[in-house]
Formats: C-alpha cells, sequence, structure tokens
C-alpha cells in the first residue's frame, strides 16, 4: 500500500510541476504532447505510431519516478532518454515514408521537435549533475 501511496504522490507532484511551469515552458511541453500523444493516435496501425506511443509512455513513467525521487528538477530532462533510440528508429524509417505525405512531414517534424528537446533536456540534467538540484517549479506541500 505504500508503495501505491508513493507512486500517487510522484504522479500528482509530477503533473503539478507541468502545471506550475512558466507559460512559454507550457505551451513547448503542448508541442510535445502534441507531437508525441495526440498525432500518433491517428497512426497507430503504423509501427511508428505504436512506438512512439511507447516512449511516450516509458518516459512519463520515468520522469514521475524521478519526479518522486528527487522533486521537480532538473533530472526530469533525464526521462526523455528514450527519445535518443526512438529518433535513430525514424531517421531508418525514412526511406519508407516519404516527405510528400502528411505522415512523412509529421515524422520528420518529430525528428526535428524531439532532437531540440533533447538539447534543452541534455543541457538541464548537466546543470543537475554539476550541483542545480533545486526544484525547479515550487508546488505546495
Amino acid at each position: 500500500m505504500i508503495y501505491i501511496k508513493r507512486a500517487l504522490s510522484a504522479f500528482i507532484k509530477f503533473n503539478s510541476g507541468l502545471i506550475g511551469m512558466p507559460f512559454h515552458w507550457q505551451l513547448w511541453l503542448l508541442v510535445l504532447v502534441t507531437a508525441n500523444g495526440v498525432v500518433p493516435l491517428f497512426f497507430l496501425d503504423r509501427l511508428e505510431g505504436k512506438v512512439i506511443i511507447a516512449t511516450l509512455l516509458a518516459s512519463m513513467v520515468l520522469m514521475t519516478i524521478l519526479t518522486g525521487l528527487t522533486g521537480f528538477t532538473r533530472i526530469l530532462g533525464f526521462g526523455h532518454i528514450f527519445w535518443v533510440p526512438l529518433i535513430l528508429f525514424l531517421w531508418t524509417r525514412l526511406g519508407q515514408n516519404p516527405a510528400s505525405d502528411l505522415f512523412g512531414i509529421w515524422i520528420r517534424a518529430l525528428i526535428v521537435v524531439n532532437s531540440m528537446s533533447i538539447v534543452i533536456d541534455a543541457i538541464d540534467v548537466i546543470r543537475y549533475l554539476r550541483g542545480d538540484k533545486a526544484e525547479t517549479v515550487k508546488l505546495a506541500g
């Protein structure tokens, strides 16, 4: 029972942190969630759509665990580590998904957006490892 309480507490804290982020970061999160969580729902008949959804879910679980361990800190950037193999996988699939159709355009846009996110995340993780371990969003309680 204690594990369920801890998991629920970490989940709530993670989501509270997302809501408490500055507006420009919330817009960025909207782009990421739309590209990785909403659009793939329209392509679940394709392997790429399934892999993208699975990667998003794995990232969310890891970020929730990290929140439970460290709070809403810069180490959460590590939660997108699964996007590195995702980008490599999608890159290998470009030949089968031409840029002339909507699916191919989305895959290319996703590679760009997730690559940008990985750069931002890497900077955050490096800052965390160098000692910047304060919570980035102050939460009540």
